[in-house]
């Protein structure tokens, strides 16, 4: 099969500027999402240096990701309106120069604002990837690796994050967490300039556009968050996460009842992308619980520092390196639908493979479950993108693609919420059964805490009790931890009958097996 300037999209761009430019926007992407996990390993050092309280430090994280997620469904809108290239280049300085601001700042009014722009204009980032690898490669293996990179690069991102936050933590001040954006920030900007497609702006559209379906989308999606955010803590039926969820409601209904809204969701009408959305939603539910929970249990069950849990969950990112170009193959050979089946049921193998972790447990019982759920997750991302995104049209697919982000990113954050709530609720639960069993049952107790019956203090030693107290909450905590790694395997199932329920669809027949009118309106 050979290249046409209709199989490029919209852009007849030559292959070695084509695949650069790309790198440079896998490039901004990564930085967008690397970032969040290494800002999170150094929270408590940021928080001694700048005298912010521990009640507010949170915020720094939440304040970026209601702003990225505000900016993900945006994304389509304004490549629209400013091109694919100046859009990124735009967005990435944005994001370089707010990666500066974060650094000089001095306190927490400062420090949140500019964590505001940063994470707008990462959510601009990251969907403008995955557009672009409809809009600048022909349909076939070259839509198929590039699909591949950016998604492996957008797993990696968090896999990496730990270790690299740890790393810079030990050796180096909290000011280089953002420092370290700069300089492959610049590299990528002027790259992708020089590669990226140029095309026409159309201000024009701005004049069109329905604010208040913006302002609505913004409203909707920061009172989703929040309410996430407090929910775990407040209670999900407290009043405060009642009026955000009541709030969040009202103003997606407003957007849905809108003539002309700024996103495109008359796109969900085809049958494939929302399918595709769903299993983005569920990936996302459980990838980023995935990746929270692993970190929660090395610091708080092994008590671990940053650098040392990264080390260990850089088995998940390895596996995902090996099987990368393994599902570029199998997804150039074998039905989508088919292959996303695989991935997801491997990947609720995984899970499931760490649902009896002890106070005991460490890297090498973690090792087994990570190389299953690294593997399992590129079967995950690839064959959905690309029977969801393949064949929309070329002028929709910036829209479409936010939605297929934003989806996830949204199911990432009811995860960890969810997750939370096992946590804090169950958490105390196992407490008060190790306790009783120390009475009625010690070696079910010295089982469950790792240690001997001769070495467990008498019920009536209060002492001795408070000496193991540490290893009792440890305990508790690993049993609650096991309950929301069981959570995530029975979500990750739920892929399987949505799976079943869509079907058979075009979209999702190899390459290999479509048509030549088909593939000439992959336009």
């Amino acid at each position: 099969m050979t290249d046409t300037p209709a199989m490029f999209g919209k852009f007849d761009v030559p292959l070695i500027p084509r695949w650069v430019g790309f790198v440079a926007a896998c490039v901004g992407m990564f930085m967008a999402i690397l970032d969040i996990q290494v800002v999170v390993t150094s929270l408590p050092v940021i928080e001694e240096a700048l005298k912010i309280g521990a009640d507010l430090m949170s915020w720094i994280q939440t304040s970026y990701l209601i702003a990225e997620i505000i900016a993900i469904p945006l994304t389509g809108l304004l490549m629209r309106v400013f091109t694919m290239r100046l859009l990124f280049a735009v967005g990435l300085l944005a994001f370089t120069l707010a990666s500066l601001g974060c650094a000089l700042s001095v306190g927490f009014a400062d420090l949140l604002a500019w964590r505001v722009f940063q994470g707008f204009a990462g959510g601009l980032l990251i969907p403008l990837v995955f557009s672009s690898i409809f809009l600048l490669f022909p349909t076939g293996f070259q839509q198929t690796l590039a699909t591949t990179v950016g998604g492996f690069l957008a797993v990696l991102a968090p896999t990496l994050g730990p270790i690299a936050g740890g790393w810079i933590t030990e050796h180096y001040t909290w000011h280089w967490l953002f420092l370290i954006n700069i300089v492959p920030g610049i590299i990528a900007i002027i790259t992708g300039t020089i590669c990226l497609p140029r095309a026409k702006l159309q201000l024009k559209l701005l004049k069109n556009l329905d604010w208040l379906s913006v302002l609505m989308l913004g409203i909707a999606l920061a009172m989703l968050v929040v309410g996430l955010k407090e929910a775990p803590t407040r209670g999900w039926i407290s009043w405060p996460v009642i009026v955000c969820f009541a709030i969040s409601l009202i103003s997606s209904w407003l957007l849905w009842r809108r003539p002309n809204p700024a996103i495109m969701f008359h796109l969900l009408e085809d049958r494939a992308l929302t399918f595709g959305c769903i299993l983005s939603f569920l990936l996302g539910f459980c990838l980023f619980g995935m990746v929270y929970l692993m970190p929660v249990f090395l610091a708080f069950v092994r008590g671990h520092g940053p650098l040392d849990i990264g080390v260990i969950t850089l088995v998940n990112g390895a596996a995902q390196l090996i099987a990368a170009p393994i599902v570029v193959q199998l997804d150039r050979r074998f039905d989508a639908r088919w292959l996303a089946g695989i991935g997801f049921g491997l990947f609720a193998v995984g899970l499931f493979m760490s649902t009896n972790q002890t106070i005991e447990s460490d890297g090498p019982q973690m090792f087994w479950p990570q190389v299953v759920r690294g593997c399992a997750v590129a079967l995950c991302i690839l064959p959905p993108i690309r029977f969801a995104l393949a064949l929309m049209p070329l002028d929709k697919i910036g829209d479409a693609s936010g939605l297929f982000n934003v989806s996830r990113n949204i199911g990432g954050a009811i995860g960890i919420a969810l997750i939370d709530t096992v946590m804090f609720s169950r958490a105390p639960i196992y407490t008060d059964r190790i306790m009783e069993a120390l009475k009625v049952d010690p070696p079910s107790a010295a089982k469950m805490l790792g240690m001997v019956v001769d070495d467990l203090p008498t019920p009536d030693d209060s002492s001795g009790l408070l000496g193991i107290m540490d290893s009792i909450q440890g305990a508790s905590l690993a049993m609650a931890i096991n309950e929301c790694w069981l959570m995530l395997g029975v979500v990750c199932l739920l892929a399987l009958p949505v799976l079943w329920w869509l079907g058979p669809i075009r979209s999702a027949v190899p390459v290999s097996k479509l048509a030549p009118n088909e593939l000439s309106n992959l336009k």
